[in-house]
């Protein structure tokens, strides 16, 4: 067990949480991040990291992996301390610090607190299927890691959204075929995605079975052979495939956040717009975890609320100290704390 003093405890160690430890750092704070997955990255790297990302400024395309492994490069002149695989499961207001558990026994004590933890803790939404407990981390995959498993291979993809659709189009170029499922024919996915997809469907090797549902698997030792989905007047298709992915979203819970005395809307955190703190003063929340009138969930907008939130809480951390304001082009990278 470890007794930790810091400035800052960022919680999550997403993309947005590792980000937060290069604005606080150039700001001269120190800071620790608590994380319940076993390595940094959050959904970036558990969910897509291959999967292509387009919307990181100066980045055409980069990936979930590379995007983590260059913001952990970022932070390194910091030497933030890390715990992971482990929550925060109490925190307490002491003597103007708040003093945090973990639920490996480690407590930390910190001036404020960032909650950065995306939508909490999370997993996939399963397809309701008997036996799908058999087939999963087999052929059913919630997840992409490897693409090369799927050269030259039959899968079924399932879901109406953006990750559906976005990892149809990705893999359409090394897969031998492609069944896309979805229960009716509207998609929720972006729509240049979707016109892309139709494009595809058209001209390559993804075939569209809407409107259909999964209704069974049929395979043994932990290999599909065949899925069989049924559409609204019950008639049934079977589909050979060699993988499933079903893509019906994630659960995600607040865990012990939602006991600690936060506002709290629709299970997000409600915070001050220009400031990102939350209703207790000396803790925020940034990135997904966050809602505010006019909040896009999108990363970019993550890395401005931890900008903000940083400046924001300095005079916290050093009341008697003034903020000079300096553009990183100016003051280069703060070693010094």
């Amino acid at each position: 067990m470890k007794q930790i003093n810091t400035d800052v405890l960022i919680i999550g160690a997403g993309p947005v949480g590792l980000f937060s430890v290069f604005q606080l750092g150039q700001l001269g704070m120190k800071s620790c991040v608590v994380d319940c997955l076993p390595k940094a990255g959050g959904q970036c790297s558990e969910l897509y990291p291959e999967k292509p990302i387009y919307d990181i400024p100066a980045y055409p395309v980069t990936t979930g992996n590379e995007l983590v492994e260059n913001l952990k490069n970022q932070i390194k002149p910091f030497n933030s301390e890390f715990l992971l695989n482990q929550r925060v499961d109490q925190v307490n207001h002491q003597n103007n610090k708040f003093i945090s558990e973990t639920s490996s026994g480690n407590k930390v004590s910190s001036k404020c607190i960032f909650i950065a933890a995306g939508s909490g803790a999370f997993g996939p939404n399963k397809p309701p299927l008997e036996n799908i407990e058999e087939f999963e981390n087999t052929s059913i995959l919630y997840n992409v890691s490897k693409k090369n498993i799927f050269v030259e291979k039959t899968i079924a993809i399932a879901g109406g959204g953006d990750s559906a659709v976005d990892w149809a189009i990705e893999l359409s170029s090394i897969t031998k075929k492609i069944y896309f499922i979805h229960r009716r024919e509207k998609l929720r996915a972006a729509p240049n995605s979707v016109k892309k997809l139709k494009e595809l469907s058209n001209e390559k090797n993804i075939e569209m079975i809407i409107p259909y549902q999964i209704d069974s698997i049929q395979g043994r030792n932990g290999k599909i052979e065949t899925l069989t989905v049924k559409n609204l007047s019950n008639e049934a298709k079977r589909l050979e495939v060699d993988y499933f992915l079903p893509f019906f979203g994630l659960s995600t819970k607040l865990g012990p956040i939602s006991e600690w005395g936060l506002e709290i809307e629709k299970k997000i955190l409600r915070v001050n717009q220009t400031n990102c703190q939350t209703s207790k003063k000396g803790i925020y929340g940034i990135g997904d975890i966050c809602s505010y009138p006019g909040k896009l969930k999108l990363i970019l907008t993550g890395f401005a609320e931890a900008a903000a939130a940083s400046h924001h809480c300095y005079n916290l951390v050093f009341p008697d100290k003034p903020l000079h304001f300096e553009y990183s082009t100016t003051k280069g990278i703060n070693t010094s704390n």
